[in-house]
């Protein structure tokens, strides 16, 4: 399995809809506008990845209340084998925004590891800010929808085995976790949606995976 397709740069400023499932729950929508502007190679990156559908079945497996919500790794091993390594990885990118309650990062091991995974804050996490996590967005509509994902198990799932075994680890041991049923790019700037940078603070350890 190959790398997404280069898809080219991504529009200046486009929103992308998220559409999640949790067994035993409503629907939900979660619509993020990316700022190209903001963080060019991780938003040509997320870009790439909505285009092919890569998040199709990702579980957020990560649900930490008042931090971070996390998702990434395919469901699919063989999809998520094409991202491992760093020849798949992209450069990041200067920290322009703060991480501030609703911002989109890339998660990260280290400087220059940003691949697939993401995270949405949850909270003000300008501690984040000196790591090197860069925002390339910022839910516009259905930060509810966010802060409901199923947060039962915590950081228990064993990001490891996600990446070799996939849904079928996940469906197995941790099956109430939410995920992705759909994602598209659907359109341009939320009308009227604008976000301020917060002021940076000093960094703490933190890794996210």
């Amino acid at each position: 399995m190959e790398l997404a397709q280069k898809e080219g740069p991504a529009p200046a400023v486009f929103t992308a809809e998220l559409d999640t499932t949790t067994p035993g729950g409503a629907p939900g929508k979660i619509l993020v506008e990316i700022h190209r502007d903001w963080a060019p190679l991780g938003a040509d990156r997320f870009y790439q990845l909505i285009k092919s559908n890569f998040f199709k079945d990702a579980r957020a497996f990560r649900v930490v209340p008042n931090f971070v919500v996390q998702w990434g790794i395919s469901g699919n091993p063989v999809v998520q084998q094409a991202y491992r390594g760093s020849a798949a990885n992209i450069r990041d990118d200067p920290v322009k925004q703060s991480n501030s309650e609703g911002t989109l990062s890339f998660a990260t091991s280290g400087p220059n590891t940003r691949s697939t995974q993401l995270f949405i804050n949850l909270s003000d996490n300008a501690n984040l800010d000196g790591m090197g996590f860069a925002p390339i967005g910022k839910v516009v509509g259905g930060m509810d929808v966010v802060k409901n994902m199923y947060s039962g198990y915590g950081e228990s799932p064993d990001q490891s085995r996600i990446q070799t075994e996939g849904n079928k680890y996940l469906q197995s041991s941790y099956p109430k976790l939410t995920s992705f049923a759909s994602t598209s790019i659907v359109g341009g700037a939320a009308s009227g949606a604008q976000v301020q940078p917060a002021p940076m603070s000093q960094p703490q350890q933190w890794h996210a995976h």
